[in-house]
């Protein structure tokens, strides 16, 4: 009897976790600070040209936000990324990694991760606020591939965004 109710237990508690943390991303694109903005800075980091062209072209479309070119003067950035946010990636010349808070401070990893990609490529958009440094909101997709099309995992994050914010 005991051992049947743990199983039990725990696909309950998993099945309620999930909801609740979508519910709450999908709450993080409704913040204030999202709502309230007028211009966005966009930083492609992902190595990819046209991956970025991508997700700018609907950025523009969508025309929720005036871009602007000097990050200082955004009310939000907008990263895409091929890893996830974490304050501000470095890789040191010997290879080592590590990260940058808001503050400046640089902070190597315990165990460096030399190779950063993962075998399946994800890209990451993330929404900061440029005072603190923080994530808003971010969100994740999966590169590539022969249906979903090679360069339009930044389009489909923005889509994302757009979606989240409207409702």
């Amino acid at each position: 009897m005991r051992d049947s109710a743990f199983p039990v237990a725990v696909l309950l508690f998993a099945s309620l976790a999930f909801p609740l943390s979508v519910r709450c991303q999908k709450q993080m694109a409704k913040s204030p600070k999202i709502l309230s903005a007028k211009t966005v800075y966009f930083d492609n980091r992902t190595g990819a040209d046209a991956v970025g062209a991508a997700a700018l072209a609907q950025l523009k479309k969508w025309g929720r936000f005036q871009i602007v070119q000097d990050k200082k003067s955004a009310d939000l950035v907008l990263l895409l990324s091929a890893d996830p946010y974490n304050g501000g990636y470095i890789i040191f010349s010997g290879g080592q990694t590590g990260s940058v808070d808001s503050n400046g401070h640089v902070q190597e990893d315990r165990v460096p991760n030399y190779n950063r990609q993962a075998p399946v490529r994800e890209a990451y958009l993330t929404v900061i606020d440029p005072k603190t440094g923080h994530d808003v909101w971010s969100a994740s997709h999966v590169w590539g591939g022969l249906l979903t099309g090679a360069n339009s995992a930044g389009e489909r994050l923005v889509k994302e965004l757009q979606k989240q914010v409207e409702k």
